[in-house]
């Protein structure tokens, strides 16, 4: 009896040693390379938004500064995204917001959507999608420029009923066979610029006080 408790006692304090260094490795590991993984997903972000805006619209360093969103109907979002603010010589230029469609033909759309702080969007990109494969998948820049036209498009250029593809009367290009998926990302495109217009104040308040005086403000609008 005495020896199983000792065996027992010993397997125990051998699985405790090994816990303890094993933990040990896997933290100093994290440690090491945590500023490294930081590092490379911020070079992955800012690639991803050099896509959308040039460098000479901001002299500030966009991965710090940062706004959290919540859920919204008009992003098509279901959980919190992050928005980056770009400024230049201390004044809001631009902003990137993460936005979804919802109604895709496969399924939902991720993208990112630049505008500028006069109202202009500067560049959309489609950062996910599950597009059927040489037809709707045009809408990733990798393999058509299509998503390009959306750059320079405002309500001052296009009015409300303008925001539709060709097809329904709109002024956006669509490729024939596959006016689902286009159809869908403009529309979310468009439900992008209503909320940028509708949170400017917010999107681009410097700190907590500034964004809870611009939240006042739009409720108060409502």
């Amino acid at each position: 009896m005495k020896r199983l408790t000792k065996a027992t006692l010993r397997t125990a304090l051998n699985l405790l040693f090994f816990t303890v260094i094993g933990t040990a490795i896997l933290a100093f590991t994290f440690n090491i390379t945590y500023e490294l993984i930081a590092k490379s997903e911020d070079a992955a972000k800012l690639k991803l938004i050099s896509q959308v805006i040039p460098n000479t619209l901001y002299d500030n360093d966009l991965i710090k500064d940062t706004i959290t969103l919540s859920a919204s109907a008009q992003l098509g979002t279901e959980q919190d995204t992050i928005a980056y603010r770009g400024r230049l010589k201390g004044q809001p230029s631009v902003v990137v917001l993460e936005a979804v469609a919802p109604d895709g033909y496969s399924g939902k759309i991720g993208l990112i959507v630049a505008i500028n702080y006069t109202g202009v969007i500067s560049g959309v990109r489609v950062i996910s999608h599950k597009e059927t494969p040489g037809l709707g998948d045009y809408i990733d820049f990798a393999k058509n420029p299509w998503i390009s036209q959306f750059a320079g498009a405002s309500h001052e250029r296009y009015p409300e009923g303008d925001w539709q593809v060709k097809k329904d009367g709109g002024q956006f290009d669509y490729m024939a066979g596959a006016t689902i998926t286009p159809r869908a990302v403009v529309k979310a495109v468009h439900n992008v610029l209503h909320y940028f217009e509708d949170n400017r104040a917010k999107l681009f308040a410097e700190n907590a006080s500034e964004t809870k005086s611009a939240s006042t403000q739009e409720a108060g609008k409502q």
